[in-house]
């Protein structure tokens, strides 16, 4: 059994605190960013928008995915404590909710510019599940989100939660959805899919919400939560919706690509 005893402070220089969980925000847009301008981006107009269009993609991941998590995570804790959502470094960032939030500054920007927005979101998918996976190694340094209870060799005892020894389901959701789901959208690029619009970011959606979706059930739901139908949480029940979101984006615009 593995003991977790990990300090969600990085740095500390006097009062000022940089944690794990920001750094992870930090290296995975930088990441994705050279990632997306050294391999990823096939016509050069987008290439030209792509760092005023990135800006735009981190206001909208910070504000739509505290927004998600404020309104369908704990809406009534941030209620009665309205200033506490300015405190982003705590934690509690939806991932859904961030998801919404770059579709729709996409659409806004894409329009803008005359662009296909899927053309966007396809690059924005191949390289989420880098700062996906940065993203929940940090939520395993915090002892967060942490699994059920077991007995299997590899569980982990999260000192700071109890002395239960548990799934580390952040690292789970970091293999799963972090460097396996990159592997896969990498091997649908390498077949020419980035030329049919909206495919890659349906295997996106499709894929991260069929991993989420099994990975939670070895999770702990949110205390504050719980379960809310059929013993599903509230990750599970937006990756059921996802899940068809994506299927729906991956047959029609190849599809659409087909005929033309």
């Amino acid at each position: 059994m593995l003991i977790n005893n990990f300090d969600p402070v990085a740095i500390q220089i006097f009062t000022l605190e940089i944690r794990w969980y920001s750094l992870s925000y930090v290296l995975g847009i930088l990441l994705g960013w050279f990632l997306s301008k050294k391999f990823f981006i096939l016509k050069l107009e987008i290439k030209e928008k792509f760092d005023d269009y990135l800006t735009h993609v981190i206001l909208a991941i910070i504000i739509g995915g505290r927004i998600g998590y404020v309104i369908f995570y704990n809406f009534e804790y941030y209620l009665s404590n309205p200033l506490d959502i300015l405190k982003i470094w705590q934690g509690g960032m939806s991932f859904h909710g961030g998801l919404l939030g770059i579709i729709l500054v996409t659409i806004w920007f894409a329009k803008k510019n005359n662009h296909n927005p899927l053309e966007y979101l396809d690059i924005v998918s191949i390289v989420s599940p880098v700062g996906i996976f940065f993203g929940r190694i940090s939520n395993f340094i915090n002892s967060e989100l942490y699994g059920i209870p077991t007995n299997l060799p590899w569980g982990v005892k999260f000192i700071q939660i109890d002395n239960l020894s548990r799934h580390p389901s952040q690292l789970y959701e970091a293999t799963f959805e972090g460097l396996i789901l990159f592997l896969v959208l990498i091997y649908f690029r390498n077949k020419g899919f980035l030329n049919y619009a909206g495919v890659i970011s349906g295997i996106f959606i499709t894929f991260y919400s069929l991993f989420r979706f099994i990975i939670e059930f070895y999770r702990v739901p949110d205390e504050q939560l719980g379960y809310i139908v059929y013993n599903l949480t509230m990750g599970q029940t937006f990756c059921l919706i996802f899940f068809i979101v994506g299927i729906y984006l991956v047959i029609k615009n190849y599809e659409i690509k087909k005929k033309n």
